[in-house]
């Protein structure tokens, strides 16, 4: 049943501007360095020892927030869709658990922003190739600034899935999200507690991963909790 549900899904997306945003972001990060290093390449060049991990550098500094941004705008969309056509009813109105109707949302979505993390780690590659940084390719740190953020960023997204399900006004899922993408921007104050820092790969051990296992941890619970919490209200 679940299979049927996710191409259900899939099927919904379609020609909703779901692809395009996945798209979008990746492209939108790497093109501010094609700015970046198309206006001043040479300074930035004599800024670093390694050119490749300093222009991975600066690629990860937007990749947090356009990864948060995203989520709002996904999350929002898809509750949106099964608002405006009074989907939740005919759904449950299936022999399908909420359980397998929650799962199958947060599937997509999650889906869509790996996508999106191979898209981004294909177009910050091949630019770095164009730009002629060398040889020596940090396979690793491409790697890793392409898809720590998004398990890092796995609680934020099962937090804006909960409540755009449960919120009878998408209002105050985006109000949260813009407060979260804030939250990122300033990722360098932020305690190491706050979920919306880690994606920002920063801690105070100097550990990337520890956000990465928090981010997996916490987001499984998460969902948990709002898959529990879809569960038990009413139809909207």
């Amino acid at each position: 049943m679940i299979k049927k549900l996710l191409s259900s899904d899939f099927l919904k997306i379609k020609r909703k501007g779901f692809w395009f945003l996945t798209f979008l972001g990746p492209f939108g990060v790497v093109a501010l360095q094609m700015v970046n290093y198309g206006v001043r390449k040479d300074y930035l060049l004599q800024q670093s020892d390694n050119d490749w991990d300093y222009y991975l550098l600066n690629v990860s500094t937007f990749t947090p927030l356009a990864l948060v941004l995203g989520i709002v705008i996904l999350t929002s969309f898809m509750a949106s869709l099964e608002n405006e056509t009074n989907a939740w009813k005919q759904l449950i109105s299936l022999p399908v658990s909420k359980m397998s109707v929650y799962l199958s949302k947060f599937t997509v979505l999650a889906f869509l922003l790996l996508i999106s993390s191979f898209i981004l780690m294909l177009f910050t590659l091949a630019y770095g190739v164009f730009l002629d940084l060398g040889e020596e390719i940090s396979y690793f740190e491409l790697f890793k600034f392409s898809f720590y953020p998004y398990f890092a960023g796995l609680p934020i997204l099962a937090l804006q899935l909960w409540i755009a399900t449960v919120s009878q006004n998408q209002g105050i899922p985006i109000t949260i999200g813009i407060l979260g993408v804030i939250f990122t921007y300033s990722a360098f104050i932020l305690p190491d507690w706050m979920i919306w820092k880690w994606p920002s790969l920063i801690n105070e051990w100097n550990e990337p991963i520890i956000n990465v296992l928090l981010g997996i941890g916490v987001g499984c619970l998460l969902y948990i909790v709002g898959m529990f919490d879809f569960t038990r209200r009413d139809v909207k």
